[in-house]
């Protein structure tokens, strides 16, 4: 039996587009994941399932579906990445994550079937130990987010009840294109021949290619903004309410979760939340038109008992500490929204650090502005940008910033500098997310799961 540190080593020797750097060629099918749960037994036909991609937004509305379904009864899996502080988080039955035993023998399982593929990469082992695993699970739901596009990710194999969107914006350009209109057909791959799409709002030119592939697949459209809408009803440090309107004729074939809701509570801050409750809200009323068994008080339960950590969270409240993994533009121009809209604060501290694939540029022109000291850091993981170009681009933007060699040095420089009514906010790339938590909740003797450091690439 393998122990747990040998599967994850396991998992680790193939090839990381997550560690490694982007450069060179890759190659995006879906050739070897096909292949691989073929020789599983085609494990993710034996469920059904929600598959959301997106460039912002992704992981709370996962988080939300998966919980009220859980919420409603149904045996859920949750599959999400990257993680925060241990593996395990990415698969997900009812709520818990996969044990170390239990991992290790799905390992095990997959290793000589592994073997008879050649080229698999990390996420694509990934997938299909998710997959095998809600399987033996039995589970009802898999709710999937996709890794990197849509289109050619490895979760785009199933065949889902509804297909979500979420926010389209520009991030991985080498990838998946550097305009919005290529991005958005990347993202738009997972709508599928005559299933529903819910759709957050969208930029002009992102939604054209989303309503186009709609209408090619013939896949009925819900768009949030038109078919729903929202009004921020009040907010505290805990997170906010909201009230949720369906605008949706009703027909014979209508759902009953089409209908106003009001003060639905969410633990998470920022108006970009709002948006993403009422999507799900408009999903599951969408599951529900299927047959799905969800009621108003199971959709009023999940949403208020969803746990995302590392977004927006607030960690300690005198100083205020919030992490945030705002590692594109368009999450920097969020952040950038609720940090003064939702956080009573006198100066901000920031902690800045990304990995080196990002536009930092524009990230850094949407952050700095608000801050009244900066402080740059850089995280453990091999993509990491280098410190001293971070340093440098604060300069040219008219700044000086404070240089720690390390996450955790960065936050207690931080909380050294912070007075009674300061906020200190963590934000960049999610491992700098994670280093930071990790360190503040180990400071405060919080138990946590958290992987030994990985392999060196």
């Amino acid at each position: 039996m393998l122990t747990y540190q040998e599967a994850l080593d396991y998992i680790y020797s193939f090839i990381d587009y997550e560690r490694t750097s982007l450069e060179g060629p890759r190659r995006f099918d879906l050739s070897r994941i096909t292949a691989l749960l073929e020789l599983l037994g085609q494990p993710h036909r034996r469920y059904k399932a929600v598959h959301i991609a997106g460039t912002k937004g992704k992981g709370s509305t996962v988080a939300m579906i998966e919980s009220i379904l859980r919420a409603a009864g149904y045996k859920t899996g949750l599959f999400t990445s990257p993680h925060l502080h241990t593996y395990r988080e990415r698969m997900r039955t009812g709520g818990q994550l996969i044990t170390e035993k239990q991992l290790a023998a799905h390992v095990e399982r997959l290793i000589p079937l592994a073997e008879r593929l050649s080229g698999l990469t990390t996420f694509e082992i990934t997938t299909a130990l998710a997959f095998s695993y809600f399987a033996q699970e039995k589970i009802e739901w898999a709710i999937l987010e996709t890794g990197l596009g849509g289109r050619l990710d490895t979760t785009n194999v199933v065949d889902p009840a509804v297909a979500v969107i979420t926010h389209i914006g520009y991030d991985h350009v080498d990838v998946l294109g550097h305009t919005l209109s290529q991005i958005a057909f990347e993202k738009a791959g997972i709508i599928k021949e005559g299933r529903p799409v819910v759709s957050m709002p969208q930029r002009p030119t992102a939604l054209r290619v989303i309503k186009r592939a709609c209408r090619e697949r013939k896949a009925p459209l819900t768009l949030v903004g038109r078919d729903w809408t929202w009004e921020r009803k009040g907010f505290d440090l805990k997170g906010q309410k909201l009230d949720a309107h369906c605008h949706q004729k009703p027909n014979a074939g209508s759902s009953s979760l089409c209908r106003d809701y009001a003060n639905l509570s969410i633990p998470f801050l920022g108006a970009h939340q709002l948006v993403n409750t009422t999507t799900v809200v408009a999903t599951v009323a969408e599951l529900a038109r299927q047959g799905v068994s969800l009621s108003p008080k199971k959709v009023v339960e999940g949403l208020k008992t969803t746990s995302w950590p590392g977004r927006l969270e607030v960690l300690n409240r005198e100083p205020l500490l919030v992490v945030d993994g705002a590692h594109n533009v368009d999450s920097a121009q969020a952040l950038a929204k609720a940090l003064p809209e939702y956080f009573d604060h006198q100066r901000l501290i920031l902690i800045l650090g990304f990995s080196a694939d990002k536009d930092i540029d524009g990230i850094f022109r949407e952050l700095l502005p608000l801050a009244y000291q900066v402080i740059v850091t850089q995280s453990r993981h091999p993509r990491a940008a280098d410190l001293d170009l971070l340093k440098e681009k604060v300069r040219a933007r008219g700044g000086e910033a404070i240089p720690c060699r390390s996450t955790e040095e960065a936050l207690w420089q931080a909380m050294g500098l912070a007075r009674g009514r300061d906020l200190v906010c963590i934000t960049g790339s999610l491992y700098v997310v994670a280093e930071a938590r990790a360190a503040w909740l180990e400071s405060q003797g919080i138990d946590f799961e958290r992987d030994p450091p990985l392999p060196e690439t």
